[in-house]
């Protein structure tokens, strides 16, 4: 990743892949992008690795999340 014209290294690269977690969704090895409570991820349909704490999502398990829980986030806001 390149940041406001600074170079990077190889070394510094594989070194931001290994500090990374992986999905929490079962059969997923992408990176993680949000970490989410699993029991709200669990509630949305995905299958996650644990029940309790935080669940780590990659980017596409974490649009599906967004998609699933859009109508209760928007009455949320609502404030039913």
């Amino acid at each position: 990743m390149k940041l406001f014209g600074r170079k990077e290294t190889a070394e510094e690269d594989s070194e931001e892949e290994k500090s990374g977690d992986t999905c929490d969704v079962i059969g997923c090895s992408e990176p993680t992008y949000r970490s989410i409570s699993a029991k709200n991820v669990a509630k949305a349909g995905l299958k996650v690795k644990k029940e309790r704490g935080k669940a780590h999502l990659c980017h596409e398990h974490y649009k599906q999340y967004k998609k699933a829980t859009k109508k209760e986030r928007e009455l949320e806001r609502l404030g039913r």
